[in-house]
C-alpha cells in the first residue's frame, strides 16, 4: 500500500482536511504534532464564527500562548566610520549654531521688549551724571547687530571644532577598539 503524496494547496484547511490528516497519518508520525489538529480545529471554528459575524479574525486568542523569554544578542562595537562621524557632527553642529543665533536674537528682543536697555541707560546717567552721560546709550556698545554678529561668529567656530573634534573621536575609538576589542553591547527585543 502507498502513502498518499501530499500537495500544495492554495485553498484553506477545513476541519474535515484535518480529520483526513489524521486518519491518513500512521501513528508515531512527527509531521502531525499532538494537539495540532485540536488547534487548528478551535481556530478555524472561531474564524468561522467571526466571519459569519462579519468581522475579520484579529488574533489567536484561542490558541494557547506559550511564555517565552525574549531573544538577547551580544554584539562588540569594534570600528566606527570617521566619514560618517564628521558628516553627521557637521549636520548637528550646523543645527545647533543656528539654534544659538536664533536663540540670542530672540533674548535680545525680549530684554528690548522688557525695558532693560532703557533702565540701564538711566541708572547709568542717574549714577554719573553730567553732560558726558546725556547722549549715552548701552546699545551703541552691545546693539543687537554686534552681539549677533559676534554669536555668529562663535557659532561658525563651534560647527569646525565640534566636527573636528567627533571625527577625531572616532579615529581615536578605532585605535582603541583595535588593541581591546571594543565596547560590547547586549541587545534585547521587548516583551
Amino acid at each position: 500500500m502507498t502513502e498518499p503524496s501530499v500537495q500544495p494547496s492554495t485553498r484553506r484547511p477545513t476541519a474535515t482536511d484535518t480529520q483526513q490528516t489524521e486518519a491518513v497519518a500512521p501513528a508515531g508520525d512527527t509531521a502531525v504534532r499532538p494537539g495540532f489538529a485540536e488547534r487548528l480545529q478551535s481556530k478555524l471554528a472561531s474564524s468561522e464564527a467571526e466571519k459569519d459575524a462579519g468581522t475579520r479574525p484579529t488574533s489567536t486568542a484561542s490558541a494557547p500562548a506559550r511564555a517565552r523569554a525574549p531573544r538577547r544578542a551580544r554584539l562588540r562595537l569594534t570600528r566606527i566610520d570617521p566619514w560618517s562621524v564628521m558628516k553627521t557632527s557637521f549636520l548637528l553642529s550646523i543645527a545647533f549654531g543656528v539654534v544659538t543665533v536664533v536663540a540670542v536674537a530672540m533674548i535680545w528682543q525680549v530684554l528690548g521688549a522688557a525695558g532693560v536697555w532703557d533702565s540701564i541707560n538711566d541708572s547709568i546717567r542717574s549714577s554719573i551724571g553730567g553732560q558726558e552721560t546725556a547722549d549715552f546709550d548701552v546699545e551703541n556698545y552691545v546693539g543687537t547687530s554686534r552681539v549677533l554678529g559676534f554669536t555668529m561668529l562663535v557659532a561658525a567656530v563651534d560647527v569646525i571644532l565640534l566636527t573636528a573634534i567627533a571625527t577625531l573621536g572616532a579615529f581615536l575609538y578605532n585605535m582603541a577598539a583595535a588593541l581591546l576589542g571594543g565596547i560590547e553591547v547586549t541587545l534585547a527585543e521587548e516583551e
